[in-house]
């Protein structure tokens, strides 16, 4: 290592640390020990362009420890990308592009928001996976318009949860060889040194899952470091993982100690850094030499973009109808036919339904792709007809996960951010929970991932309570920016996916094992997210429902005009795009007059309590269910017309006595 490069990287080591301390909040320890690593991954081994942050072909840079944030930020600043000085010293504060942890569209040269330690690995897959097949379907013997890296850098942290498993040995699995892990191994989380939780050989872990194992023993050495991620680079059959022995905290009066890692250094110790790195310049300055430094650096990643550029006008020259291809799919175009969707005819049950409509629009849009944790029999989301993606077939489109679900999930928004295609996964509802941060990942970045979740109640039958979801749909419906559909019938699942596949944000489909009919009046005003099913004049309630028991609540209307109380049934399969409706929508579907309102749901009242009101009930499911058919479970937990009238109607005479 050269005085410049020393100090390049003490200049990121200190605008670190100088952030956190203006911020009186941060995370010091990492910046501070791994800066060598970010320096030379940017400088000298990864294709990227700062004036130029999203050409296509760029390598993609994931920081799975988000909370190493600032080093992030004193990278893309020292690089050349649009963050400021200004930038850096508002770090954590209101309305900055320098949030605490990584944001996707917020700052520029963030790839995906990070922070959920484990989740950054498993999206870097998703990039992984995404470059294998884009590749597959693009490139030429003689052009190669799709040729670039993932990087995901780790710590400790990141490689104690879960999700890190799970998608390292998918990784492996499936030979990702354009996938590089760079693990800062300092040994220390916020409790103290690994010894005490984590004492496994991480590299021989990953080696048994599939992956080459590289070791770089000392941090400081950019040297070894460079050769360690040509070698991965050189690796083309199987994932790497870069092992480096760094120390938390380092050139600290705190160094090496755990009290680092989640805490300002105080001034004091801001100042003793500085004077360790021998770099004792004022606050936020960054001298003129080492400003000259970046710049060429910079001037010579300019020539990526550029070189790009000059690749796609000769690939469009020699291949116009694949580059109108491949921009289209970059450029996430769709064009579907929503009336071949709607064409049903008979009762099947909605992931019947959404099986048909999910292999139409994947003939209808090139870029789809998806697939189960090992359950697409079941959730019936197979892709027919359009191969299986792995060694044997990169151009495959439906994804084996494996039994990964949280992986899987966010697998798929590696898979979205990495651009070129729409995605979707599958599960049985129960299992949602596994996925639970991935879709809440999905819905902060408003990545329109479809979750297709099917099993949705008591009707899953004799498996039993620990496969049927309760407390599900509530969960999922308190989540910001995230569609949940519950379709009653075949046309409403149409409705649901038309919806999924033109929105901003993701979308949960939740479908059901059991034949449900198809209902007169259903379609696309479903896309209303609530809407009048089955009218009667001079109503005097409202049922409600969703799924399976909008058809009970049809039925059970009928009953209750044979006693001469009308009632109105009201679909509610997606209550967030109800709630965007206008408010002259709303009454005309749910007025205020109408205060006596029956909930209908095989599933938690507790997001019901809106719309029912005071005088409102639910016939909903607030315990665990059993085992047992499914007939006799809807029977046994009041889910019957009979029942749905009887509470129909005492709830329109105590309305009416008040």
């Amino acid at each position: 290592m050269n005085k410049s490069e020393q100090m390049a990287i003490s200049a990121m080591r200190v605008l670190s640390i100088e952030e956190i301390e203006k911020a009186k909040s941060g995370h010091p320890g990492l910046p501070l020990g791994a800066a060598p690593m970010v320096y030379e991954l940017f400088a000298n081994h990864m294709k990227h362009d700062p004036t130029h942050p999203v050409f296509a072909d760029r390598d993609r840079f994931v920081l799975s420890a988000g909370h190493g944030s600032a080093l992030l930020y004193a990278a893309l600043h020292l690089f050349g990308y649009d963050v400021s000085i200004d930038d850096l010293e508002n770090f954590r504060q209101f309305g900055s592009i320098t949030t605490g942890h990584p944001e996707y569209k917020v700052c520029p040269g963030v790839e995906t928001s990070t922070g959920p330690l484990g989740q950054g690995i498993a999206n870097a897959v998703g990039f992984a996976i995404a470059e294998k097949m884009l590749a597959a379907k693009y490139n030429k013997p003689d052009i190669k318009i799709v040729d670039h890296y993932t990087y995901a850098f780790t710590g400790d942290g990141c490689l104690q949860e879960g999700i890190s498993y799970e998608a390292a040995s998918l990784a492996g699995t499936l030979g990702l060889g354009k996938l590089i892990l760079l693990y800062d191994k300092n040994d220390i989380t916020i409790e103290g040194n690994i010894e005490i939780t984590f004492g496994e050989d991480v590299g021989k872990r990953h080696e048994a899952m599939g992956w080459q194992v590289l070791r770089v023993e000392n941090g400081e050495d950019i040297d070894a470091i460079g050769k360690a991620i040509e070698e991965a680079k050189a690796e083309k059959n199987k994932p790497s993982i870069i092992i480096v022995k760094t120390q938390i905290g380092y050139a600290s009066p705190k160094a090496g100690m755990a009290s680092c890692h989640g805490s300002p250094l105080g001034a004091e110790g801001v100042a003793a850094t500085k004077k360790a790195l021998g770099y004792e310049y004022d606050s936020f300055e960054v001298p003129e030499e080492v400003r000259n430094f970046y710049k060429e650096i910079t001037k010579k990643l300019a020539r990526n973009s550029a070189e790009y550029d000059n690749k796609l006008k000769a690939y469009k020259a020699k291949y116009p109808a694949d580059y109108e291809a491949f921009m289209r799919d970059l450029d996430g175009k769709i064009d579907i036919d929503e009336a071949e969707l709607y064409k049903f005819d008979s009762a099947v049950s909605t992931r019947k339904a959404g099986n048909i409509v999910l292999n139409k629009l994947a003939d209808m849009i090139p870029s789809l792709v998806g697939g189960s944790a090992d359950l697409g029999p079941s959730n019936l989301t197979t892709l027919n007809g359009k191969g299986e993606f792995g060694k044997a077939d990169e151009t495959g489109r439906y994804i084996h996960y494996g039994i990964r679900e949280h992986a899987m999930a966010a697998i798929a928004n590696g898979i979205h951010l990495h651009g070129g295609f729409r995605t979707y996964v599958s599960t049985f509802f129960a299992f949602s929970d596994y996925m639970k941060n991935a879709i809440r990942m999905s819905a902060l970045m408003h990545l329109p991932i479809i979750y297709i979740f099917t099993h949705d109640s008591i009707g899953v039958g004799e498996d039993g309570p620990t496969h049927q979801p309760i407390e599900h749909l509530s969960g999922l419906r308190a989540m910001p920016d995230l569609n949940v559909f519950r379709p009653a019938d075949a046309k409403e699942t149409a409705a649901a996916f038309i919806e999924a596949v033109k929105a901003d944000c993701p979308t949960c489909i939740v479908e059901s094992r059991q034949d449900l009919p198809l209902l007169t009046g259903s379609g696309e005003k479903a896309k209303m997210g609530g809407y009048v099913i089955s009218d009667c004049k001079d109503f005097e309630g409202i049922i409600m429902a969703t799924g399976s028991e909008v058809s009970t609540a049809i039925e059970a209307q009928k009953l209750l005009l044979e006693r001469g109380i009308k009632v109105r049934v009201v679909s509610m399969p997606c209550f967030r795009l109800f709630e965007k409706q206008s408010d002259e929508y709303k009454e005309s579907v749910l007025p205020h007059s109408v205060r006596a309102r029956v909930a209908v749901e095989a599933a938690s009242s507790l997001s019901w309590g809106k719309y029912v009101g005071l005088d409102g009930a639910c016939v909903c499911m607030d315990t665990f269910g059993m085992s047992a058919p499914a007939k006799k479970l809807f029977a046994y937990y009041g889910f019957t017309a009979q029942n749905v009238a009887d509470v129909t109607e005492k709830t329109i005479k105590r309305a009416e006595r008040k």
